[in-house]
């Protein structure tokens, strides 16, 4: 009877970054600079690699990829949090909040494995260069997008799956500026144990898997570039490869903060700063990272 007495909440409300009156505007400005720059960056990327018949190989067409991983990241989170800067209803639907982390997890979940498959390209190109054609055709490389892709979002399918035995029916405030998912545990009336256990050994197991494979990658990667006798050879592949792997620090030193070691990571508030390094500010870094140090994608700009 008291079960069926409490109201089930059907709706959130997000508190944001700050609730201080006086950063509300400053703070929508640069959110929505930032994710202006973030689409121009990542669509512009995508749009000069489709268009430059030079830039149809598989490195490429995983940078693409990516781009459109990145944006639908971004896309997923800072529009309603814009919105929620210059508004003082800060509510989301429950559909809405499943569907804000269906589309934000799956796009970084697939991200994990796009660096995966963009290590072992790089593997590939310079480890054996003349099974390059062979190993790594453009036939393959779409299927190794497809795969990222389908694997992205299988996985948010079974923590989705999973949320819709969860009820809502004491508080409905999630503290944080999107619908995070260990902050609707918090929250929920039912026992989350079952979902918490499952959502650390998929981050755990997907994180160590993909992060461990880029090392192993980038670590041959690297002998075979100290072998080479050519100078110019050398500097073009580090220049390349150096790209990678700040991006790849990046990504993965927050999400191992954050999901890998919720308990013994940064306080409640540093975990904001930090989350917003992979929703917002890495899909705003990357194109960059790896399209300035890049002649070809330089060369095919300026054509």
């Amino acid at each position: 009877m008291a079960e069926e007495n409490q109201t089930l909440v059907t709706e959130f409300v997000l508190t944001g970054l700050t609730d201080h009156p006086g950063l509300q505007v400053p703070l929508f400005l640069v959110f929505l600079f930032i994710y202006l720059l973030t689409m121009v960056g990542n669509l512009g990327l995508i749009a000069l690699i489709w268009k430059d018949s030079h830039l149809h190989t598989p490195m490429y067409l995983f940078l693409s990829s990516l781009a459109f991983a990145d944006a639908c990241t971004s896309s997923s989170v800072t529009p309603k949090m814009l919105m929620n800067f210059l508004s003082k209803n800060h509510v989301i639907s429950l559909v809405g909040c499943f569907t804000q982390f269906y589309f934000m997890g799956s796009s970084a979940t697939t991200e994990c494995f796009l660096l995966v498959v963009m290590a072992y390209d790089r593997y590939v190109a310079i480890c054996n260069p003349l099974l390059y054609p062979v190993l790594m055709s453009n036939r393959l490389c779409v299927k190794f997008i497809v795969v990222t892709y389908f694997v992205g979002l299988m996985h948010l399918t079974i923590h989705v799956g999973l949320f819709v035995r969860l009820t809502f029916c004491k508080s409905n405030v999630i503290d944080y500026y999107y619908c995070e998912i260990l902050e609707l545990f918090k929250i929920s009336c039912t026992d989350s144990t079952v979902n918490m256990l499952v959502l650390l050994t998929f981050s755990t197991c997907i994180q160590a898997f993909t992060f461990l494979t880029i090392l192993v990658s980038y670590a041959h990667v690297l002998l075979a570039i100290l072998k080479k006798k050519s100078d110019k050879g050398r500097s073009k592949a580090f220049s390349t490869c150096s790209a990678h792997l700040l991006s790849v620090t990046l990504f993965y030193g927050t999400l191992f903060l954050i999901y890998v070691c919720p308990g013994s990571g940064p306080a409640e508030e540093n975990e904001k700063l930090f989350s917003l390094f992979y929703t917002i500010i890495i899909p705003l870094l990357n194109p960059f990272i790896y399209s300035l140090r890049n002649k070809e994608v330089i060369s095919a700009l300026r054509r």
